[in-house]
């Protein structure tokens, strides 16, 4: 690569679903390259070169590097790479056999990469690319202003101990992760909710993502229909939790990026009983939590599910979570799928009519955003 790494044209906006992948074993790139195809936008090179040309136009979340690359090996790239000010904080993931142990102690003392030993399993892989991306994206939480920070380092470690309590089969500590909403409370209420939204773009872990956002907008939304004090803390805890089931979800359902089978569907909807029942295991919990999470997918006319709960079977709280949960599925951006704007997901949703969302509460949604936001802040 040598001098070929220098970026002429300065630092590029990242793509935030794009992953390059560098092998000279045609082998290893085709096989990565079609088994990380559901997860990410694979970019493949076999050689520096081309690397070094994608480089210049824009930067991946991450790049995968093989040892294997002609014509001075996966390491000398790597090398150049972490000199190059440009491409410094790249996030990378080193792939080496594991007889080779000079290269791997030596990508190991480079910052920002994880070494793997080949042969390595699949799901290893996508652990490192994730922790590689989400470090690079939390590491930037730190220079954010208070309470934004503290809201999503606190809404980020309680939505990942929730994952450990139900691989544990253990109940969820409501205080605990009532307490780690009041800083996205706080930011909602002292307008500040747009640095919530821009501080996880990028971020790998997309339920985490989606997640975030319902609680902020449900919180925004009960803020600007007057909502106060522990009702507001329903909203925000009832976002973060709404999805929990999805945990139990197998990933090739739940990032499959074409249409769902019928069989495959009636496992994702499974999610929402699921969030339930590790939901009504937890002492203290409000009421209100769980309307969120069981009554997001239901709709006015009795079509929804899981219940097929119809008109004034449905209250408030389920009616605006319905509305967030759409909006925020519409524009959420995805490895298959750019994020719509707000535009658009209005107008798709205003369609939907009134047997799907309550009319009075998508207008009243519809100026909130007018007033609050730009398309640019809720990608």
């Amino acid at each position: 690569m040598g001098s070929d790494l220098v970026d002429k044209s300065g630092l590029k906006s990242a793509n935030k679903n794009d992953i390059f992948i560098v092998s000279g074993n045609a082998k290893h790139l085709k096989d990565i390259s079609q088994a990380l195809i559901s997860f990410y936008v694979v970019h493949a090179f076999q050689d520096a070169g081309k690397l070094s040309e994608a480089l210049h136009h824009s930067h991946p979340a991450a790049i995968i590097l093989d040892e294997e690359l002609s014509p001075h090996g996966g390491l000398t790239v790597l090398q150049q790479l972490r000199r190059t000010e440009s491409f410094s904080l790249i996030p990378v993931v080193f792939t080496a056999h594991q007889g080779n142990l000079e290269q791997i102690g030596a990508s190991n003392a480079l910052p920002l990469v994880r070494t793997l030993v080949k042969p390595y399993r699949f799901s290893a892989l996508l652990k490192a690319i994730s922790d590689q991306v989400n470090a690079h994206v939390e590491a930037q939480w730190k220079m954010m202003k208070e309470p934004q920070r503290a809201a999503l380092e606190n809404t980020l470690s309680s939505f990942n101990s929730v994952a450990d309590l139900i691989a544990e089969g253990k109940e969820l500590p409501y205080a605990d992760i009532q307490q780690s909403c009041e800083p996205l409370v706080a930011a909602v209420q002292s307008g500040n909710f747009k640095a919530l939204l821009q501080g996880v773009r990028g971020h790998d872990n997309y339920s985490y993502v989606h997640s975030l956002r319902v609680a902020t907008f449900l919180s925004l939304f009960g803020d600007h229909l007057g909502v106060k004090g522990n009702d507001m803390s329903i909203l925000a805890t009832g976002g973060v939790l709404h999805d929990v089931g999805k945990m139990m979800i197998p990933h090739q359902v739940l990032n499959k990026p074409g249409k769902l089978e019928p069989d495959e569907l009636v496992v994702m909807r499974s999610h929402v009983t699921q969030t339930i029942d590790f939901l009504e295991n937890t002492p203290g919990l409000p009421r209100g939590v769980t309307i969120i999470a069981g009554q997001h997918h239901e709709k006015l006319d009795g079509t929804g599910y899981p219940y097929g709960l119809k008109g004034k079977e449905l209250n408030e709280l389920a009616r605006m979570a319905a509305i967030i949960d759409v909006f925020s599925a519409l524009t959420d951006r995805r490895c298959y799928k750019d994020p719509m704007s707000p535009v658009q997901a209005m107008e798709i949703m205003e369609k939907m009519g009134p047997g799907h969302l309550d009319q009075h509460f998508l207008l009243s949604f519809k100026e909130l955003l007018l007033d609050a936001t730009s398309e640019s802040d809720i990608h």
